[in-house]
């Protein structure tokens, strides 16, 4: 069964969250842990996590996944922005423990005036800093669009952080089909290419979840705008094909669409599915 779902607000609960995907057909779900731009997490209300993973075992929703907020920057040498970093990170992931099967992403942020390749075994350190704390939550670096000094946004990048991380078993990829596309990874004329040179610089075995974007901007353009499903430069079909790669089975997806509502969400998982 296809694992699909999208991006949905905790703004009403954890579990008033669920029961929107559950609405929508969704199997799955994305939220951010806090404020996307930095924030306090919300106040821990167990009775809201309780009936969450209730709702959630009972109607068959699993993978979800907590986005960390973008100011996170863990390949930076500043100890200040190191250790914010390092302190959210815990904290959402103590929170993520509280709900079974979930996962962590995060974006591996810029260098800056960090060295390149300084600022790729930073973010291995944090990792290392921040498993070693909070065991059992897997940590999932997304692939950057290259915009600026973002680092992350080639596989060899992400392969180089990966390799540097003790617990093997609690990290991996989130494959952004649209970051991925502005870097110059051809995912409509040539998947099985691109998911070649994945496997080659870190391992399909690290994949573990897709992002289903659309994209405003032609092809390795270093900028990522997302657009509406089927409307962008990837297109549906693209898109689509993921979903069936014999290579990516098995894998939860997870649609980003801009200013997108339920009835969009509900639209388009409708026709993945269909």
């Amino acid at each position: 069964m296809l694992t699909i779902g999208c991006h949905l607000s905790t703004h009403y609960g954890y579990a008033r969250m669920a029961e929107g995907a559950v609405s929508i057909e969704a199997n799955t779900l994305q939220y951010f842990t806090r404020n996307p731009r930095g924030g306090a997490q919300r106040e821990l209300d167990m009775k809201d996590i309780d009936a969450f993973n209730a709702y959630a075992t009972e109607h068959g929703v699993v993978a979800p996944m907590g986005y960390a907020p973008y100011d996170l920057e863990p390949g930076q040498a500043d100890k200040s922005k190191q250790d914010f970093t390092r302190m959210v990170m815990m904290e959402d992931m103590a929170r993520l423990a509280l709900m079974p099967g979930s996962r962590y992403l995060m974006r591996p942020g810029s260098a800056e005036g960090t060295p390149r390749d300084e600022a790729l075994a930073n973010v291995s350190e944090t990792l290392n800093h921040v498993l070693q704390a909070q065991k059992g939550v897997p940590v999932l670096l997304a692939n950057m669009p290259g915009e600026g000094t973002q680092i992350g946004s080639t596989f060899e990048e992400l392969g180089a952080m990966l390799s540097g991380v003790n617990d093997q078993d609690n990290v991996g990829v989130c494959l952004d089909a649209s970051s991925a596309f502005a870097v110059g990874y051809d995912v409509v004329n040539d998947l099985d290419g691109v998911l070649d040179e994945f496997d080659k610089a870190i391992g399909l075995d690290k994949l573990m979840a897709v992002h289903l974007n659309d994209i405003k901007e032609p092809e390795g353009q270093h900028a990522d705008r997302h657009a509406r499903i089927g409307e962008g430069k990837i297109g549906f079909d693209a898109l689509y094909a993921m979903t069936r790669h014999p290579k990516l089975k098995g894998l939860p997806f997870y649609l980003e669409e801009p200013s997108a509502d339920l009835v969009v969400y509900e639209r388009d998982i409708a026709k993945f599915r269909s």
